[in-house]
């Protein structure tokens, strides 16, 4: 098994070329900010404020990196990045993000990311990260519990029983529900009928055992499509 970080360093095969990247997240302070930093040593080709968008543009845009927050309003970090690496496998995920929880990092490796960096650290981790992805390499933040990165890579190939259980539109359609939207917006968002959102809903409430908005936002804490807080962070 590689290292799960190593020191930055100079390629000169890859680092003579500059990678193509798509940023994602949903602080426009957060996206001019990645933006800044990345600009001179690479192509930021476009960015995105929440998962639906993105997906939309990685398929336009077919990036060689994509760095994509873990909680994103309509679709979910995780989410989109399982509908990227379907139709783009190539493609380097880099998850960015607030959260130290093992279960958004069990999450974000289940999904394909091959890089977790939190935005509490120094910038140089974030180019760090972009550069050891780029070499086929993976990248996890030091403040994280390595041990629990280590057995979780060792067994990314295992998605946990509750996601194989929930198609990805039931995901989105959870996600949406729990940040509050009624049906005709989760319809209008997702441009699909009312009927077709209340079908869903009932099967997600019964499939998931759930009585209320609030035990389907404890399922959707737990698989890591909200963050533990308010959902939208």
């Amino acid at each position: 098994m590689e290292p799960l970080s190593r020191p930055l360093y100079l390629c000169t095969e890859i680092g003579a070329m500059k990678a193509r990247i798509l940023l994602a997240d949903d602080h426009s302070l957060v996206l001019d900010g990645i933006r800044r930093l990345l600009e001179n040593q690479h192509h930021v080709i476009g960015s995105a404020a929440d998962g639906q968008s993105l997906v939309r543009e990685a398929l336009r845009l077919r990036p060689e990196i994509v760095i994509l927050d873990v909680t994103m309003p309509v679709l979910n970090g995780i989410d989109a990045a399982r509908e990227i690496r379907k139709v783009l496998p190539k493609t380097k995920l880099v998850f960015i993000s607030m959260h130290s929880n093992p279960v958004y990092v069990r999450k974000a490796i289940e999904a394909g990311g091959v890089a977790y960096v939190l935005k509490s650290g120094a910038s140089e981790e974030l180019l760090n990260a972009i550069q050891i992805a780029r070499s086929g390499g993976k990248y996890f933040s030091p403040a994280l519990d390595q041990s629990i990165v280590t057995e979780v890579t060792e067994r990314s190939d295992q998605a946990s029983q509750t996601v194989l259980e929930l198609t990805g539109r039931q995901r989105q359609i959870l996600q949406l529900i729990v940040e509050g939207k009624q049906n005709k917006e989760i319809a209008d968002a997702l441009y699909i009928s009312v009927r077709t959102v209340e079908f869903h809903r009932a099967r997600l409430m019964s499939r998931l055992g759930a009585r209320s908005v609030a035990d389907l936002t404890r399922f959707a804490v737990q698989e890591g499509i909200i963050a533990p807080t308010d959902g939208l962070s």
